[in-house]
């Protein structure tokens, strides 16, 4: 019987040791997920075009050709793949590189007049070429009056003007 007890507790140590092992690797073990989707080329530029090379002057980020903006892009992919939003990005570019990478600046202090001015200007002209087009098409009216008013000759300005007109009369 003994043989029997001794077998027995030495097949349920060796499920305790199993059931052990099982627990311990359950709590180390922790499963490997699939890399999350890599952003695309798509939407990398979505957000590159919104800035504007800090290396060259007036080229947006997704159509500049230089090293430095290729790896700006990448930048932007791995951010993107870490799971920051646009906003965050471009706030990390105006952080590193100052406000004028933004193609749009932004709306506050002085920018303002950015977005208020144009149509300001636009419409003041609209209004000024209309008026002017009205009073250009505006036929012009003769005064009423009497026909001699008509006949009378206006002041000459000058005196040479004046005799001659003296002399003129006087031929008739």
């Amino acid at each position: 019987m003994k043989a029997s007890s001794t077998g027995k507790s030495l097949q349920i140590t060796n499920y305790l040791l199993l059931a052990f092992a099982f627990v311990f690797a359950s709590l180390v073990y922790q499963p490997a997920f699939a890399q999350g989707p890599t952003p695309t080329d798509d939407e990398v530029n979505a957000i590159a075009k919104q800035l504007y090379c800090p290396v060259c002057e007036n080229t947006p980020l997704d159509v500049c050709p230089t090293e430095a903006c290729r790896q700006w892009r990448e930048l932007i992919r791995t951010q993107l793949s870490e799971g920051r939003t646009e906003a965050e990005i471009k706030q990390y570019f105006v952080d590193n590189y100052g406000a004028r990478v933004l193609a749009e600046p932004p709306r506050t202090g002085l920018n303002w007049l950015v977005y208020l001015l144009p149509p300001a200007i636009i419409l003041v002209g609209a209004y000024i070429l209309f008026r002017a087009l009205r009073a250009w098409t505006k036929p012009v009216v003769a005064s009423a009056g009497s026909g001699e008013s008509e006949a009378k000759p206006v002041a000459p300005q000058d005196d040479y003007v004046a005799r001659l007109e003296e002399e003129l009369k006087k031929r008739k």
